[in-house]
C-alpha cells in the first residue's frame, strides 16, 4: 500500500512561525491545479502499480480550494491509480474555512479524514501566533464536523510558546480531550529561519521560548494524552484506538509514497526527489514539459540512518527485519551501539529498539548516537 500527498500552497495569512512553502496570493490557485492535474498524469507510473491506501491534501491550506478543485483533483488521482475502496483521505482545513456547506461538499467527494489546525484554544496564543480563527471557532468546527458524520478528526496544537505557562497548556490538553477528536499532533515550537519569528528574536523584539519548560510540557502530553485514551504512537502524535493517521504513519513505516504540488517530496524506497519550490516555477515547468524536480538515488548507509531517524520516532521503534534487509549485520552494530550508550533511554526487544519516556525528550541526539 502506498500514498499520495498533495501540497495546496495557499495560505490566507502568514502565521509567524511557519516556514512551509504557501503563498498568500491566491490570484494563480487556477494555473498550479492545473499542473497538479498534469503532474498527476506524469508521475503515473512512479509507484509502480501499487495500490493507494492514502490520499492526504497538506499545504498550505487545502481547504482554501473550491470543492470543485479537490474533486478535480481525487477524480485525476482515480484515473491514474488503483484507490482502495477504504482509503484514508485526508484534507487539512483550518477552523474559519469549515461551514457547514463546505463540511457537507467534502463528505460527498469523500473526504474522510480531518486534520483541523486548531494549534491551541486560547485567544490571546493565537493572536500572537497570527491565527485567524479564535478558540471558539475552533471548537465550533469541530462540533460541526462532528454533527455532520465526521468521525475521524485529528487537531494540531502547539505547545513551548514564550509566555506560555504550564497551566496554559493543561488547559489546551484538557478542552482538546473534552471535544472526544479521534487524534493529536502536538508540536513543540521551533524557530525557523526567514520567519517572522526568528526576525522578531534577532530584533531582540521578542525573547526566546524556554526550552526546559517546553520538555516539561512534552512529559505532560506524554502523561496526559495515555490517561485519557491515547496512544502515544510517535514523537508528536497520539491516537485513539483504531485512529493512528495512516498516511503519516506510511512516512514513518518506510512505505513509498508520491509527493504532488510545488515542494512536494516523494519515495520509493531507493530514491527522494523534491518538486520545485516556487509556484512560478513549478508550473512553468510543469505546463511547458521542462523538469521539475531533483532526486537524488540513496545508499545504503542512506537507508540505514533512515530506519533509525523514523523508528526511534515511533512505537515501532528501529527494527531488526529493516535493518538486515538493507545490510546484514546492521543490527548488530546498532543494538551494540545502543547498549554502549544505555543510560535508561533505550529500550530493548529481541526485534526493535524503541525509547523510553526520558529518551523521547533526547530523540535527536539519542538518533545521531546510533547513525552509521
Amino acid at each position: 500500500m502506498a500514498g499520495i500527498y498533495i501540497h495546496i500552497p495557499f495560505c490566507r495569512r502568514a502565521c509567524h512561525y511557519c516556514d512551509f512553502h504557501f503563498t498568500t496570493n491566491l490570484k494563480n490557485s487556477d494555473q498550479v491545479v492545473e499542473a497538479i492535474l498534469k503532474e498527476i498524469e506524469l508521475q503515473k507510473d512512479y509507484l509502480d502499480s501499487e495500490s493507494i491506501g492514502t490520499i492526504y491534501f497538506g499545504g498550505g491550506t487545502p481547504s482554501l480550494l473550491s470543492t470543485k478543485d479537490l474533486n478535480l483533483i481525487l477524480a485525476q488521482i482515480l484515473r491514474f491509480h488503483s484507490v482502495e475502496l477504504n482509503a484514508e483521505i485526508t484534507l487539512e482545513a483550518n477552523p474559519e474555512d469549515l461551514s457547514i456547506k463546505k463540511l457537507k461538499e467534502l463528505k460527498s467527494i469523500g473526504v474522510n479524514r480531518l486534520s483541523l489546525g486548531t494549534q491551541s484554544f486560547i485567544d490571546s496564543e493565537l493572536i500572537w501566533m497570527n491565527r485567524m480563527h479564535t478558540s471558539a471557532e475552533a471548537e465550533a468546527a469541530i462540533i460541526q464536523a462532528q454533527n455532520l458524520g465526521f468521525n475521524n478528526i485529528s487537531i494540531d496544537l502547539i505547545f513551548g510558546l514564550p509566555d506560555q505557562t504550564k497551566n496554559d497548556w493543561n488547559f489546551n490538553l484538557e478542552k482538546a480531550n473534552s471535544l472526544n477528536i479521534q487524534h493529536i499532533s502536538s508540536y513543540g515550537l521551533t524557530i525557523e529561519k526567514k520567519t517572522v519569528l526568528e526576525s522578531r528574536i534577532r530584533k531582540g523584539e521578542q525573547k526566546l521560548p524556554d526550552e526546559k519548560l517546553a520538555q516539561q510540557f512534552l512529559m505532560m502530553n506524554m502523561d496526559f494524552l495515555p490517561n485519557h485514551g491515547f496512544e502515544h504512537y510517535e514523537t508528536s502524535n497520539y491516537a485513539k484506538d483504531g485512529f493512528i493517521s495512516k498516511h503519516n504513519s506510511s512516512y514513518w513505516k518506510g512505505k513509498s509514497y508520491l509527493g504532488i504540488g510545488p515542494s512536494a517530496h516523494s519515495f520509493n524506497g531507493k530514491s527522494r526527489q523534491w518538486n520545485l519550490r516556487s509556484n512560478a516555477a513549478y508550473c512553468t515547468a510543469i505546463l511547458q514539459d521542462k523538469p521539475f524536480f531533483e532526486s537524488e538515488l540513496l545508499s545504503d548507509t542512506d537507508r540505514l540512518n533512515e530506519q533509525i531517524m523514523i523508528g526511534l520516532r515511533t512505537i515501532w521503534g528501529v527494527q531488526k527485519v529493516e535493518l538486515e534487509k538493507i545490510r546484514l549485520g546492521a543490527w548488530n552494530e546498532v543494538l551494540a551501539q545502543a547498549m554502549a550508550y544505555q543510560t535508561g533511554h533505550f529500550k530493548f526487544d529481541s526485534d526493535k529498539i524503541t525509547l523510553t519516556k526520558t529518551g523521547v525528550l533526547l530523540t535527536d541526539k539519542l538518533t545521531s548516537e546510533l547513525f552509521f
